[in-house]
């Protein structure tokens, strides 16, 4: 059975000590790995590796680490250090051509699939993450979402799609806000336009411009943002098309209908965690003010010219507007008017939320500020309490392990680049902003690249990531040290795969520089993924062959993947009884967090999922 029955079994006395947590009638049971004196550590990995294949065929993009914490006595105290590195972007497979290229750029931990008893998959994706079906593929927020909280929620598409199923969505405030400019204004909805299931699903959109309409909207527009990463590049042209048709039966039932602007997501709009405000900027000039360098009469016509004649694949297609026959903008946002934006993931609305809500605003000049009726699809940041209206109300997630071990005075360091800053706090504690305990915790962001895309510099700030993790680890003041690289992921998304194999390079190099630094304590490792994606960088049929495009060439796939990811444990100060159970064949990643807090040297709460690890008999 898994667990930490007793300790006492590997030779070393049994030493159990109980710990109140910050709620009075909860207890924990501390124990420790070690015997003795002398100090141990523990290095989490969570990233993306390889799975079911042999060595030299490894799979895996090595890109979030999450956390860190090492040394401390068998002494019964909170001073023994654990670290948790998370990699994002890289699942497991078992082979194929072609697969795990993007590996060749890993040297460092080659060795981790030879020693079954601290390796093994858990899976990522679909309902292990909280996601409607296990079609749906796992992402870096639901992915550390469940690391952090060591239980399965139900996460915002699968939210979303209960309230609309229900037609809750409709009875709650945030929609009634809304509903109260349907008479006089114009009703917005801004969002990806896609079903990848990652930012967005179009059936989701579907139906709020159905239920819309049925509860009195009479003029709608709709600004989109093109997909190309989460489904196939070349899909926007066949989503325009579906939802053009939408439009038109809804125009035919006489309400005035229409997409008013858009562009690709990743260059307009939908920025995140303040890296490159002119994103947002060239959004909020195509959708509010309807200004852009191109304008056309269709949507679709945009899409098939900007593709065509800017080169732009749909990730980064230009901004435009749709103007009527005179020139004039079809639907520029102004006073009066409603908006929704109808992704479900925070991370990429956040900002945008910021210029429709915030009156004080200084990113960039906004030339006019609207006064509207604005709601997201569910709230996108919790302690911000961005936006103050949504349609839907986001999980809600307590007790985050993070939050238990601050309470039982565990000191936690946290640090990526911008581009998953928010993964190794916001989300990993539970959608929740800032410090549980200033005094205990300390975050650090390392600005990421700005204005070129990531192939251009994969390296990105690995090896920065890396040294700020070492000198905290070196430093010994804190007991957790949680860092994300995000090469793999971010670069993979490119479909660049030479620059993506330079990029899970720069990964190893930053991961070597902090296992040198987990050696010198006599550390513990464990490493894992919050999602595929870098492993497997081609389209296929369903046999599973690479497909070809007109040319003869191999067509590149962006999006993540639904393969499972890996889990390693190791490092000197990992006792030899210590090895992965096999009574959890069905394990995710939220079971990461219990085998985490025993790592620690606590025993995670009942309610959470159970620990991948076990003291052997002997």
């Amino acid at each position: 059975m898994c667990g930490f029955p007793a300790l006492g079994g590997c030779g070393c006395p049994q030493m159990v000590a109980k710990v109140a947590f910050w709620s009075p009638d909860e207890m924990v049971h501390r124990k420790f790995l070690r015997c003795g004196s002398g100090s141990y550590g523990l290095i989490l990995f969570v990233g993306v590796y390889l799975g079911g294949i042999p060595l030299g065929r490894l799979v895996g993009v090595w890109i979030s680490w999450c956390s860190f914490g090492f040394g401390g006595a068998a002494t019964g105290d909170s001073s023994s250090m654990v670290g948790v590195v998370c990699s994002v972007g890289g699942g497991s497979v078992a082979g194929g051509e072609f697969l795990g290229r993007a590996v060749l750029g890993f040297r460092c931990f080659l060795g981790f699939g030879g020693v079954p008893e601290r390796w093994r998959l858990v899976r990522a994706h679909g309902t292990a993450v909280g996601l409607p079906t296990d079609d749906d593929m796992g992402n870096s927020e639901v992915g550390h979402n469940a690391l952090g909280a060591g239980r399965i929620y139900a996460q915002g598409a699968k939210l979303v799609d209960n309230a609309l199923a229900s037609g809750k969505i409709y009875e709650g405030e945030g929609f009634k806000y809304i509903n109260e400019c349907f008479e006089a204004g114009t009703f917005h909805l801004i969002g990806l336009l896609s079903d990848g299931g990652v930012h967005s699903r179009l059936d989701q959109l579907q139906l709020l411009l159905k239920g819309a309409c049925e509860h009195g909207a009479k003029r709608i527009r709709v600004h989109i943002l093109t997909d190309g990463r989460d489904v196939l590049d070349g899909t926007s042209l066949g989503f325009v098309q579906t939802l053009e048709n939408d439009l038109v039966k809804l125009r035919e039932k006489g309400v005035d209908a229409q997409i008013a602007s858009g562009g690709g997501h990743m260059y307009v709009t939908m920025d995140r965690y303040e890296n490159d405000w002119n994103v947002v900027k060239r959004g909020w000039e195509a959708h509010v003010l309807g200004e852009a360098p191109y304008k056309f009469r269709s949507a679709v016509e945009a899409v098939k010219k900007l593709r065509e004649e800017t080169n732009a694949n749909d990730q980064y297609l230009p901004p435009f507007v749709i103007v009527h026959e005179n020139g004039k903008p079809v639907g520029p946002i102004v006073d009066g008017d409603a908006v929704v934006t109808f992704n479900f993931r925070a991370d990429r609305m956040v900002m945008l939320a910021k210029a429709l809500e915030y009156e004080d605003f200084d990113k960039f000049d906004r030339v006019r500020f609207p006064k509207i009726h604005y709601a997201g699809m569910l709230q996108y940041d919790g302690e911000l309490k961005l936006p103050s209206h949504y349609l839907v109300s986001p999980p809600e997630i307590e007790r985050t392990s993070g939050e238990y071990l601050v309470h039982n005075g565990v000191r936690i360091f946290a640090c990526s680049e911008t581009v998953k800053f928010g993964h190794v706090t916001f989300f990993w504690n539970g959608n929740r902003s800032g410090y549980f305990n200033q005094e205990m915790e300390e975050y650090v962001e390392i600005p990421s690249d700005s204005g070129i895309t990531f192939n251009v510099q994969p390296k990105m700030k690995a090896l920065e990531i890396a040294e700020k993790a070492r000198d905290a680890i070196l430093g010994r003041k804190f007991h957790q040290v949680r860092v994300n690289l995000p090469n793999g992921d971010m670069v993979g998304h490119t479909g660049d795969i030479e620059a993506t194999i330079a990029a899970c390079k720069a990964a190893d190099d930053a991961v070597k520089v902090i296992l040198d630094a987990i050696e010198q304590v006599g550390g513990i490792y464990v490493v894992t993924a919050d999602h595929g994606n870098a492993e497997d960088m081609v389209k296929r049929n369903k046999r599973g062959e690479p497909l070809l495009d007109k040319n003869g060439n191999i067509q590149i796939l962006t999006s993540h993947t639904l393969h499972p990811v890996p889990v390693a444990i190791g490092g000197p100060g990992l006792l030899p009884g210590v090895r992965f159970c096999k009574d959890v064949p069905d394990g995710g990643l939220a079971n990461v967090a219990a085998t985490v807090m025993n790592l620690h040297g606590f025993e995670a709460p009942s309610d959470y999922e159970p620990t991948l690890i076990e003291v052997a008999d002997n």
